[in-house]
């Protein structure tokens, strides 16, 4: 048998990783006879599955042995890249990147990887000029505005990260990473419900994914009312909350208002230890609640 004769098995495995089923995918692929199962198209397809499923030793290994029976791939050397990088191999995963690269100058998926590999090494300029790259040839694909996404992130614009996740929900409304975005560039603002809103719809689209569910349950627990006192750390940040605080504090005293600098003082320091003691028991009691 040769592998045009399992080409239907192979097209479903494909169709599958289309709709985010990699478990089926893998299991099409598992009735192959080993005489099919050893082409590089399979093992392609296999490391794809793996990807998905979050199982990056094995997708870097289906990886490698597509390279070995077929030779340079780019989808094959991408593939590679980016389980390396999620293992923390970064060093093998750069080479396997820019060999793919050295044959695929324009791929869009070896770009963004790249550009997140660099982002990780605070290389921005050089994410973004991969982003552009990437931008140029297919400005609408999920992987580009998701790498945008990191790159505003990283660059510390929260604003510009959140606009492009709006962009990107509004290409691909069924796309649960670009609603899980949203939700997560609205977290960053300290808007609660936007980020329950676009974490909600992620799980609606994605209810396999658990990163995406314990996302979403954290955000349901940010807006309850008992998580207001604390929103402005959420919205401003620890660091900048404090600042804010001494400040207004020693300001009062400066003026000479003590009576006044105590109360705020005091108020601060009840903040504090609120923040301290209700989010935990209160996550804690909704958990046990819900289950």
């Amino acid at each position: 048998m040769t592998e045009h004769a399992h080409a239907p098995a192979l097209l479903r495995a494909h169709a599958l990783l289309a709709a985010d089923r990699p478990e089926e995918a893998l299991r099409e692929l598992a009735v192959l006879p080993e005489s099919d199962a050893m082409s590089a198209l399979v093992f392609e397809l296999r490391a794809a599955a793996l990807l998905q499923l979050e199982r990056w030793s094995e997708a870097g290994d289906a990886a490698r042995a597509g390279l070995a029976a077929g030779g340079p791939d780019p989808d094959l050397l991408c593939q590679l890249g980016l389980a390396e990088y999620r293992l923390g191999r970064h060093e093998t995963a750069e080479r396997a990147l820019l060999d793919g690269l050295a044959i695929a100058p324009e791929d869009v998926s070896l770009l963004c990887v790249y550009a997140r590999l660099c982002l990780e090494h605070g290389q921005l300029d050089k994410a973004r000029r991969l982003v552009d790259l990437a931008a140029a040839q297919h400005p609408d694909a999920p992987t580009v505005y998701a790498t945008r996404v990191q790159l505003a992130h990283a660059s510390g614009d929260d604003a510009l990260a959140q606009r492009i996740s709006r962009e990107f929900v509004a290409a691909h409304p069924e796309n649960a990473q670009a609603h899980a975005l949203l939700g997560g560039t609205s977290a960053a603002r300290g808007q609660v419900r936007s980020a329950y809103s676009g974490l909600r719809q992620a799980v609606a689209n994605d209810p396999a994914d658990r990163d995406y569910a314990k996302a979403a349950y954290e955000a349901r627990i940010a807006l309850h009312p008992l998580m207001l006192p604390v929103r402005p750390f959420a919205r401003f940040g620890a660091v900048k909350t404090w600042i804010a605080a001494i400040v207004v504090i020693y300001g009062l005293r400066a003026l000479g208002l003590y009576p006044l600098a105590t109360v705020a003082a005091l108020a601060w320091f009840a903040l504090c230890v609120y923040s301290w003691v209700v989010p935990p028991l209160l996550r804690r009691w909704l958990l046990r609640r819900w289950r």
